[in-house]
């Protein structure tokens, strides 16, 4: 296993992808039973995307109503500990679970809000094909890098592709 602050792709594609998918049937029954029930909780990240490299994560959104933003954060807070790598704002909260194989990782998103925006990514991977192959390139630049470095690249390539894909 590489080192903790550099970023380092799964050596695994297949057996990562397995074990995200996994996890996210688990780890959607188990939000299911504590969020209200306006919550859409949808598995996101690399691992949800067909011939997307990974670093072997879950990423999971879960889309909320405005009005259950407030008891749903609350719930999640007390289950999960708050990913502190991630802004915390009245309409987004980020948590982690670092005991779950794999790394768990849980956006909470008001529907419509600023950071509503994790599903809509993960749509415009699915829907082409070449866009992958361009997000798959810049993590094989990034394979052993900095973690700070690969999100900073990360971000741009997210906002470049956002911006030219509909709401």
């Amino acid at each position: 296993m590489g080192h903790p602050d550099h970023f380092h792709l799964a050596p695994d594609m297949a057996g990562a992808r397995r074990a995200a998918e996994h996890l996210f049937e688990e780890a959607r029954g188990e939000l299911g039973s504590l969020l209200p029930a306006s919550a859409e909780i949808l598995h996101v990240g690399a691992t949800a995307i067909p011939g997307c490299l990974t670093k072997g994560d879950l990423d999971v959104v879960v889309r909320i109503a405005c009005s259950d933003f407030g008891a749903a954060e609350a719930q999640l807070a007390h289950r999960f500990a708050r990913n502190g790598n991630s802004a915390s704002t009245e309409d987004f909260a980020a948590f982690e679970d670092r005991a779950r194989t794999p790394h768990l990782g849980i956006q909470l998103t008001v529907e419509g809000g600023a950071f509503d925006l994790f599903h809509r990514f993960a749509a415009a991977l699915r829907a082409d094909p070449e866009l992958v192959q361009s997000y798959n390139a810049l993590k094989r630049r990034y394979d052993g890098r900095l973690m700070e470095q690969y999100r900073a690249a990360k971000d741009d390539f997210i906002t470049h592709v956002l911006r030219s894909v509909p709401d």
